[in-house]
């Protein structure tokens, strides 16, 4: 009984991509991992390291070492800047498409019209032309400041005042009135909701939002749903496994962006600990099952560009992989990956444009290449080949690179 481990750190880069110069200037130079790695002279990661995490970044940057017997690659982003959303649901399978870009502001009246007519209370914020909107006196909707400028809108909202539900509400009015790729409806348990309105940032002259990490929505009672667009599930890895009889258990981040509705998803997770104590329990049930496990709080260290509660995390990680590791059969597979990078050295608080590490470990397979992959789908449609499903719509398998390895 077969069980096939992704974990993705989110925004664990390993250097930034060769389009960088021309498509995002402000990410050259940008390594996630080793900018942390040079930061912290002694961190130790005993068992990435033993994964190859150096041979995927190219480089010794601290004490962290090579490894003779790692099976390591890397992948380029597909999709267009660097995304979680679409990012994984690139590694599920979906080949990107080109994202819409376009200001809240140019949406505006028409959530506002919408949200109007379903009851809300609605006003308006900010001095014209750049307006936000206030719901309900709690909640705020602009554009995300995180992400890649006007391809994602957020709806923030004191959860300790309004309960999510009704935040989730009225994200999907939201949803149906615009086109961009995501948006994301989001709370935690703040004292005051003017710590939203106290959070807000304007950027390029043309976008208007709330700076989520200053706004502590994220420090205490973290809810969050992303609600996608244009994004077929049915040509997804969960789809096509769920056809052969095979489970998909997604845990974090990755069960709040990607559908599995024939499989368990454990959603609304930020905690690290949490999340590898589930990915650890799923590993021990017995069956045929894929588990795709996202690690937060990486991410959320990279946008307050904190390189020490970045290491921390790493640490927590890695420590966790050990006891995942002694419980893998010969029959089971285990990739460890990210994203997109998150470099909290690079100067400004967004994702980084960056190639990420693949790091593959099947019991008793060593020295294997994985190449540089031209796409985080390879990842998918590997997951697909090892259960004998039919591949997802995008990405290459690279299981034969593994199988033609004898195992010793």
């Amino acid at each position: 009984m077969a069980k096939f481990l992704v974990l993705v750190i989110d925004s664990f880069g390993v250097g930034s991509m060769d389009d960088v110069p021309s498509v995002r200037p402000q990410d050259i130079g940008a390594n996630t991992c080793g900018h942390i790695f040079q930061c912290k002279p002694d961190l130790q990661l005993p068992m990435l390291e033993k994964l190859g995490i150096v041979n995927a970044l190219g480089f010794q940057a601290n004490n962290i070492n090579f490894s003779d017997e790692a099976n390591v690659g890397t992948a380029d982003l597909q999709h267009d800047g660097g995304d979680t959303f679409m990012g994984h649901q690139e590694i599920m399978g979906t080949k990107p498409k080109i994202p819409l870009r376009i200001p809240f502001s140019v949406v505006l009246a028409d959530v506002e019209t919408a949200l109007i007519a379903a009851g809300f209370k609605v006003s308006r914020k900010g001095n014209k032309p750049l307006q936000y909107l206030c719901v309900n006196q709690h909640v705020a909707i602009g554009d995300n400041l995180e992400a890649d400028l006007g391809q994602v809108f957020n709806i923030t909202a004191n959860l300790t005042e309004i309960g999510f539900d009704e935040v989730r509400k009225i994200g999907e009015i939201v949803r149906q009135q615009v086109k961009v790729d995501r948006v994301i409806a989001f709370g935690g348990l703040m004292v005051s909701s003017q710590q939203i309105h106290d959070a807000v940032e304007q950027k390029e002259g043309r976008y208007i939002g709330i700076n989520a990490p200053k706004s502590g929505a994220y420090d205490k009672g973290f809810q969050v749903v992303h609600m996608g667009y244009g994004v077929d599930s049915q040509q997804q890895v969960p789809e096509k496994l769920a056809k052969k009889g095979v489970q998909t258990v997604l845990i974090g981040k990755v069960a709040d962006i990607v559908e599995n509705p024939h499989g368990t998803s454990y959603k609304n997770l930020v905690d690290s600990q949490t999340i590898m104590d589930l990915t650890f329990e799923e590993m021990c049930v017995p069956g045929d099952r894929f588990i795709c496990t996202n690690i937060q709080e990486t991410d959320l260290s990279g946008h307050a560009q904190s390189v020490d509660r970045y290491a921390d995390c790493l640490a927590i990680v890695d420590k966790n992989l050990a006891r995942i590791i002694e419980v893998m059969t010969s029959e089971d597979c285990l990739v460890v990956m990210a994203d997109h990078g998150n470099d909290p050295t690079i100067g400004h608080s967004k994702h980084t444009r960056e190639k990420v590490p693949l790091l593959v470990y099947q019991p008793g397979i060593r020295g294997v290449d994985i190449g540089h992959r031209a796409t985080l789908s390879d990842v998918g449609a590997t997951v697909c080949d090892f259960f004998h499903a039919k591949l997802p719509q995008n990405g290459t398998s690279f299981l034969s690179l593994m199988n033609s390895q004898e195992k010793g």
